[in-house]
């Protein structure tokens, strides 16, 4: 492993038995948590979150480019979410065949038809990454996704610094165990929050965490709602049933839930079609995005966020129409693009196909869903595409350029798994946070960041979807 763990560490089975075991204790100490598949709404039996038992080797100067990127990402949601002609533009296609999206931008459409009644704006976001590995062996940083709602993961990834440096120093590794950097996406997550909060102006409303149905993560979320708690901040745990039942709009369209003021709703869930279970769940994500609350994300960001507006971003000339006069930050910001093609009806997107069908295992097709585990590779790539050959159906989808990260060894450590040395591709995301109060921009952060890890024979899945795995950089 190039100035990672040697050799004699990684291949000496007792000592990396050993070191398995100060390295779940210490994550139970450090709190990183989950709670069991088979009691995923109960904390009588939790387990350590799944990580790596080493920190995984970054190479400096890409990783400090991700962070130096991300206010500039920030700014480009920011901006994307205040331009309707853009995202009408850019969404017309995927809308006609994709439900899911239209249903959002139907909602989208009558918030802008009525007005917005609130005037502040609060972002957090994570920028996802991978390095591809060029001809030389250097790497440059290439991006996966935007994510603009329910970016999870930065509360652990608070917790798992202590957690490495722990291991590395049993290993005998003292001089690496201090490069792991300090890292606190939760107090960074928590201060944007704070200050839409501060801004709402009522000490008596509370912070809404809208969550899942099960809610196996749950303190991830928890790391941040105490960093919450510790400004003194109140916050409720909300169902999207909850909201149906008991949610309700004063005349001044200030958000009651169950008898609490809300200042700001901030979505954890409603990122999935399966999140919306009937109408009445369709019915309650309307209410809020009409309410005075501060949503986080409002129904434009959440637009924002789509692969689609990620594959109209990539083309010649788009990012020149939100930063104008700016090429340094189009430069940085393009740097970080892989190819990234359409798949609407048309010339363009035929060429997309036969591009594709000719050498499948070059690309992903990627659907309009968050959530890890949706994106389609290989022979399924010509499965979906013959199926949907000249017709509009392909458009509901984005053709992305394979990224081909260099694979690492590490070992993954889970509830009921063997312990083994395994082939693993690492995912760089950074944390932005911002808030806008009308026009004025009042925060503009990279809050941190989160290395996923995983097992080099999947190709998609994050770690709630029980694939990837928490690690830390061990910067190079």
């Amino acid at each position: 492993m190039a100035q990672g763990i040697p050799d004699e560490i990684m291949m000496d089975g007792v000592l990396i038995e050993d070191l398995a075991d100060v390295a779940k204790d210490a994550a139970l100490l450090q709190g990183v948590l989950m709670r069991t598949q088979e009691s995923s709404n109960l904390s009588e039996l939790v387990t350590y979150a799944p990580f790596t038992l080493f920190p995984t080797p970054v190479p400096k100067a890409v990783f400090l480019q991700s962070l130096a990127v991300q206010t500039h990402y920030n700014t480009l949601v920011d901006k994307i979410s205040q331009d309707p002609d853009f995202l009408q533009e850019a969404l017309a296609s995927t809308i006609e065949v994709d439900d899911f999206t239209a249903r959002l931008f139907r909602i989208h459409q009558q918030i802008l038809k009525e007005g917005r009644a609130q005037s502040i704006t609060l972002g957090l976001n994570r920028s996802d990454y991978m390095l591809d590995q060029e001809e030389d062996g250097s790497s440059s940083l290439k991006q996966i996704e935007i994510n603009t709602i329910a970016a999870s993961f930065g509360g652990l990834a608070s917790r798992t610094p202590d957690v490495h440096r722990q291991v590395l120093k049993v290993a005998g590794k003292l001089e690496e165990s201090q490069r792991i950097l300090d890292n606190n996406p939760a107090e960074g997550l928590a201060r944007a929050v704070a200050k839409a909060w501060e801004l709402y102006g009522s000490e008596r409303a509370a912070v809404m965490f809208l969550v899942e149905e099960s809610q196996r993560n749950i303190f991830d979320q928890r790391c941040v709602e105490s960093e919450l708690w510790k400004r003194n901040i109140p916050t409720i745990r909300k169902r999207f049933d909850d909201v149906s039942r008991t949610g309700s709009l004063d005349q001044d369209k200030k958000l009651f839930v169950d008898g609490h003021e809300v200042a700001v709703v901030y979505f954890r869930n409603g990122y999935m079609p399966q999140n919306y279970i009937s109408e009445q769940t369709w019915d309650a994500r309307l209410l809020m995005e009409r309410s005075l609350a501060v949503k986080c994300p409002d129904i434009s960001t959440h637009l924002a966020g789509t692969k689609k507006v990620q594959q109209v971003l990539a083309r010649p000339g788009v990012l020149e129409r939100f930063f104008p006069d700016q090429p340094r930050v189009v430069e940085q910001i393009r740097a970080t693009f892989t190819g990234l093609y359409t798949l609407d009806v048309g010339p363009e997107g035929d060429k997309t196909v036969a591009m594709a069908l000719a050498a499948p295992d070059r690309f992903v097709l990627k659907p309009q869903r968050e959530g890890g585990g949706n994106n389609i590779y290989g022979s399924e790539i010509c499965r979906v595409l013959q199926g949907a050959n000249g017709n509009t159906d392909r458009a509901a989808y984005i053709l992305m350029d394979k990224i081909r990260p260099a694979a690492v060894q590490n070992y993954l450590l889970r509830r009921d798994s063997p312990l083994k040395i395994s082939n693993c591709l690492s995912e760089l995301g950074v944390f932005g946070t911002y808030v806008r109060h009308g026009k004025d921009v009042v925060m503009n952060e990279c809050a941190g960041h989160l290395l996923r890890t995983k097992s080099s024979e999947h190709s998609d899945g994050g770690v709630a979807a029980g694939v990837a795995v928490l690690d830390n950089p061990l910067l190079v």
